[in-house]
């Protein structure tokens, strides 16, 4: 899972190019809509699933985001998974070191009742996390189109295709608060819960639920 670069909504040609239409923007000049894509890719089945957030990019709407993932799963694969591997990039509202993700990854594996491993790629090798391939195949589907508002940006990526499947593709207008962190007490109640890989203490990450 991950988030994509932000979208900015309006007359914009994207790549250089537009299609059908020579009128277009090709710079950001004071955007005032935006949306920012998070994703999650099963690489079992290669479903995926893409919610756009008009607020924050925050480690709440990367949360949120993963929960809608688990809420929409049939209740058979829920009942058949054993527990949840994720791959994560080690961005700022994501990482292993972030409480605020932390504490909602513990209580999402509360919530669940899977485990929840989570597994990050070293600083500058995000590039080899799945969902950047997906992220550039949706960024060539909409190249050269006009993203004028949020129904044609939800449109365009529903039309996309991973592997054959068309993703799950959702808005969210939901407000988030920006640097949200935990005390050192309750931090500490959250890290009792992290059973860290001694040899890759922030980047290897598994959380049994209660």
């Amino acid at each position: 899972m991950d988030c994509k670069a932000t979208v900015a909504i309006g007359a914009y040609s994207r790549g250089g190019q537009t299609r059908g239409d020579a009128e277009a923007l090709d710079h950001d000049m004071g955007c005032e809509e935006k949306y920012t894509p998070f994703g999650v890719v099963d690489e079992d089945t290669g479903q995926l699933q893409i919610l756009f957030g008009r607020s924050a990019k925050t480690s709440d709407f990367i949360a949120d985001g993963l929960d809608a993932y688990w809420d929409r799963l049939p209740q058979a694969e829920r009942d058949a998974c054993e527990g949840l591997q994720i791959k994560v990039d080690n961005g700022p509202e994501s990482s292993g070191r972030r409480t605020q993700f932390l504490k909602r990854m513990v209580d999402f594996a509360d919530r669940i009742g899977k485990s929840i491993h989570l597994l990050y790629y070293p600083p500058y090798h995000s590039k080899y996390n799945p969902i950047e391939r997906c992220w550039g195949v949706l960024e060539k589907h909409w190249n050269g189109a006009k993203l004028i508002d949020a129904q044609t940006m939800l449109e365009w990526a529903r039309s996309m295709t991973w592997k054959g499947r068309h993703p799950v593709v959702m808005l969210s207008q939901a407000v988030y608060k920006k640097g949200v962190t935990l005390t050192k007490q309750a931090m500490a109640e959250v890290e009792a819960r992290l059973l860290r890989n001694p040899l890759l203490p922030p980047w290897d990450i598994l959380i049994r639920p209660a």
